[in-house]
């Protein structure tokens, strides 16, 4: 099969033809239409995640077909089509259990424990617990997009943050994450502020929903402006970014008894970045995470989907070949572009 690869971290991908993958018996090996471009494949390039191991294929956001099944995989036949969370359950650990498979104690993510969709065909397992089957009439590049960035936002600003008909909600970050929290807030009925220092990522957020928009790099104080554009702070506040200024403003910009959700990753020498936690205390706020969902709950996603309430299609900024994903992937950490970047030509 055709493959994207790094032979070690912080070094250029390569096209390379590596033997097809075959599936466990719980598992299944999917051909692969589409597949996001995500900032967490930036992370793991960079060394930051310590599951990878060199040579590595990168991917986690993906949607395709399945061409290949294990014995004992009960619910897929050869030919669905299907997508799945980019953390997938082993369904039997207590998390799992308890119905928490995106906290699983044994996770399985592709492309981070395990060679992941940057690639013709990719390899998942528990295939029984973990796929999603596509409704008709959704395309795979769109599905390719709910696996991470969508779908942990959904979660994010549904189950974690509980967010309701006209609350204020501050999402710190326009890229990805952040867009389509503005879109799933603002279906919900929430007043949303977005926050970012790019103005085209902000005039796209006002398209998907923002009810205000704040420059970062345009306003003498960031926590102040959300402040007063929500009339005392957000109820709940999302850091799509993660950095410790994001996550700082993020927190602080909270009225009384709000909740902040960090999904932008802390990771290097941010992993253990400084809170206000004096503001926590005083003001009785909740800091949640938000990591994936489980493929059960895609469902309620699904649905808003189909009745036209939520329009993920509208995030994806570009198509790209899997060739060009070389130079796209290495350059995440410039921020350039508006909206998501879908590969989709493997050819």
């Amino acid at each position: 099969m055709k493959t994207a690869v790094y032979e070690a971290f912080r070094q250029p991908l390569t096209i390379q033809n590596l033997p097809d993958p075959t599936p466990e018996t719980h598992g299944v090996v999917i051909e692969v239409r589409a597949t996001g471009l995500c900032r967490s494949d930036w992370h793991g390039w960079m060394g930051h995640d310590p599951d990878i191991t060199p040579p590595h294929v990168p991917g986690h956001e993906l949607a395709g077909v399945i061409v290949a099944l294990g014995k004992d995989v009960a619910r897929w036949q050869v030919g669905d089509a299907v997508t799945l969370p980019f953390v997938c359950g082993c369904g039997a650990c207590p998390q799992c259990l308890s119905g928490n498979h995106q906290v699983c104690d044994h996770q399985f993510q592709p492309g981070f424990t395990h060679w992941g969709s940057f690639a013709e065909y990719v390899a998942i397992q528990q295939a029984d617990i973990n796929l999603v089957r596509l409704p008709e009439g959704l395309d795979f590049a769109t599905a390719a997009s709910l696996g991470c960035r969508f779908a942990t936002s959904f979660r994010a600003m549904v189950d974690q943050g509980q967010v309701t008909a006209g609350q204020w909600v501050a999402v710190h970050g326009c890229g990805g994450v952040g867009l389509s929290a503005i879109m799933i807030a603002n279906a919900l009925g929430a007043n949303v502020v977005g926050i970012d220092i790019d103005d085209d990522k902000l005039a796209f957020a006002r398209e998907m929903g923002a009810a205000a928009v704040v420059n970062a790099r345009q306003v003498g104080d960031v926590v102040t402006a959300v402040q007063d554009i929500t009339h005392g702070g957000a109820h709940v506040s999302l850091d799509a970014l993660g950095s410790p200024q994001t996550c700082y403003n993020s927190i602080a910009n909270l009225r009384k008894r709000g909740k902040h959700i960090q999904v932008g990753l802390m990771v290097g020498d941010n992993r253990n970045t400084a809170v206000p936690m004096n503001k926590v205390i005083a003001n009785e706020l909740e800091i949640l995470g938000s990591h994936g969902m489980q493929a059960f709950r895609y469902d309620a996603m699904l649905a808003m989907i189909q009745a036209g309430k939520l329009c993920p299609e509208r995030l994806i900024g570009k198509h790209i070949s899997l060739e060009e994903s070389l130079q796209a992937l290495v350059a995440m950490d410039t921020f350039a572009g508006v909206g998501i970047t879908m590969i989709d030509s493997f050819g």
